[in-house]
């Protein structure tokens, strides 16, 4: 480390604990191995919310607590999906949450990886019929193009029913929200790689395919809770840094990389920011475990619905969601390029490597914050181009996918940059106003899901 490190001997009690420390492990042990996927409305779901209560309550964290709130809750039910001409055939099949219960007989039509371009030439066939797109991003947009968008471009099509097909040969089904929130208009359910592509050869060799689809899912009101503790700063300041991720995962899977890994780097760097911190910290350093966000991002917008008046103290919301995983621990700022700098001052001071840049999408807790103006980021690999989930949303997102290494260099890196966040005298970020998020919100390459989102809406508003 370079002695021109102001934080040099804290840094160095702060990394060491977490190399010489397996308590990170330890805890992603539990949250997958005892409380499984904790998806919303599943006992599991609480039991994880009180382990991570008491958790920050022995880190000596203030005020931890859950906070309840009303959610759109959802109930997986079988879904069958047969073939009924020119063959038959029964393809196995998943429900997508909030997939409605439903009966349709209808034509298929593949739309290849779902671009806007497929979606406009293919207009004329899709209404009324069964849409099929793979999961992978088409190569020629260079961004990432995600199943919500997809589902909510075969809606505006007029489409009976989504058929959403896994990328990866060999893992099963990729589950994944239709909606945020509330009911999907159509149903929405996922195939493997494999059947697939046994449908698209079917349409290739023999035109016309038409299908089948049961499901028997339930939508109906429920309550789920953020987890939200305090280490309070010295001074007599109001400002804050937040530091989060989503603790639910998805009912088919433990959800070891997404989001647990991130959500125990959070609990790492609570531990440890804990023990060597306290009295140092200029301003309060919050975490908070955000529950639903795999259906809809809602624990995020009640939190701001709940602490709206806190906001413009908000320095920055740090998102750890799915960030113990094998890639780089950089900063992805959300369209903040006055805040590189500063991250790349602290990436020298720590001597790490932690690439920053500037990449925004709406599918993770922090674009809640991002549309209400707070600076956000989240962990990642700034320099990467659109890939797929790998394991991630299949059965098979397990806990012997994650590793150690990988926890303690997401965790060092965490618990250094939010001492540095909540410390610095001057953070070179604002609050933006409505206008400047709208102008974002407009225009990003990277929104344009939302933007597919917003047009959904008014259909059915």
């Amino acid at each position: 480390m370079s002695e021109k490190n102001p934080y040099l001997e804290i840094d160095r009690k702060m990394v060491g604990d977490i190399y010489t420390s397996r308590q990170v492990m330890e805890n992603l042990t539990v949250l997958c191995d005892d409380f499984g996927s904790r998806f919303p409305g599943t006992p599991e779901e609480r039991q994880a919310a009180e382990f991570m209560t008491a958790s920050f309550e022995r880190y000596g964290l203030e005020g931890a607590r859950l906070e309840e709130y009303p959610y759109a809750g959802w109930t997986r039910g079988e879904a069958t999906l047969e073939i009924v001409a020119p063959i038959e055939k029964r393809i196995p099949c998943i429900s997508l949450p909030y997939c409605p219960a439903a009966d349709i007989t209808t034509d298929l039509v593949s739309v290849g990886y779902g671009s806007p371009a497929e979606y406009e030439e293919l207009a004329s066939q899709i209404r009324g019929c069964a849409v099929m797109t793979g999961s992978a991003s088409p190569l020629d947009l260079g961004r990432w193009v995600h199943r919500k968008e997809k589902y909510e471009r075969s809606v505006l099509a007029g489409a009976a029913f989504f058929i959403f097909v896994s990328e990866h040969p060999g893992v099963g089904p990729e589950t994944g929200s239709l909606q945020n929130d509330h009911q999907a208009p159509i149903p929405g359910i996922s195939v493997c790689k494999e059947d697939g592509a046994f449908l698209t050869r079917l349409i290739e060799r023999k035109g016309e395919v038409k299908l089948r689809l049961r499901t028997t899912d339930v939508n109906e009101p429920r309550h789920s809770w953020n987890v939200v503790a305090d280490l309070p700063g010295k001074g007599d300041s109001a400002e804050m840094a937040i530091i989060g991720c989503h603790y639910d995962g998805h009912d088919i899977s433990q959800g070891a990389v997404d989001p647990a890994s991130g959500l125990a780097i959070v609990m790492e760097t609570a531990r440890v920011l804990g023990r060597y911190a306290r009295g140092e910290l200029e301003r309060t350093v919050r975490f908070v475990a955000f529950g639903t966000e795999e259906i809809g991002l809602t624990g995020a917008h009640r939190y701001l619905e709940a602490h709206g008046d806190e906001l413009d103290g908000v320095r920055f919301l740090f998102n750890l969601d799915a960030a113990g995983g094998k890639s780089r621990k950089g900063m992805v700022l959300h369209r903040w390029p006055e805040l590189e700098p500063f991250f790349k001052e602290a990436a020298v001071e720590m001597e790490e490597d932690l690439p920053v840049g500037q990449k925004v999408h709406p599918y993770s807790d922090h674009f809640p914050f991002l549309l209400q103006g707070v600076p956000t980021g989240h962990m990642g690999d700034p320099e990467t181009g659109p890939h797929g989930r790998g394991f991630g949303h299949t059965a098979y997102d397990t806990l012997d996918k994650v590793e150690l290494e990988d926890l303690r260099r997401g965790s060092s890196v965490a618990v250094r940059l939010m001492l540095r966040i909540a410390t610095a005298e001057d953070f070179p970020a604002r609050r933006r106003s409505a206008e400047e998020v709208q102008e974002i919100a407009d225009t990003d390459v990277g929104l344009e899901g939302y933007r597919v989102s917003r047009q959904l809406g008014q259909m059915y508003a």
